[in-house]
């Protein structure tokens, strides 16, 4: 019987794919009923299609990227520490989060979001 593959394999090639703009592997990571809240319980999104049409939005951002800041692993919970470089309306900035992830299967069932203060200018 093959194994599945460890929760932060799956939420590294989530993240590889977002810093890729490749929303099929994106989207090829979640479960079809992915949920996305702002921490800790705002519904942002619920299934794959509202996940995509949101992230498809966010992929188009010239200078979009997580840089990875920390990881930690319990179990199927996976969660995160990022710096994010986007392109908001006043122009490009960061904003730190806090993304915890669980994993069911292979794929992501739900993701939360814990966002810092967003700061502009070019990240250091």
């Amino acid at each position: 019987m093959p194994t599945l593959p460890d929760a932060a394999s799956i939420v590294q090639r989530q993240l590889d794919a977002y810093n890729a703009r490749d929303i099929d592997g994106l989207m090829a990571t979640y479960s079809p009923d992915i949920e996305y809240y702002e921490f800790p319980g705002t519904l942002l999104a619920a299934g794959a299609e509202a996940v995509r049409a949101r992230q498809s939005v966010r992929l188009q951002e010239p200078d979009l990227y997580a840089r990875l800041l920390g990881r930690t692993v319990m179990g199927n919970l996976v969660m995160d520490h990022e710096m994010v470089t986007r392109n908001f309306p006043e122009g490009i900035g960061t904003v730190e989060l806090i993304a915890i992830y669980e994993v069911q299967g292979e794929h992501i069932a739900r993701g939360w979001f814990k966002f810092g203060e967003k700061r502009m200018g070019a990240p250091e």
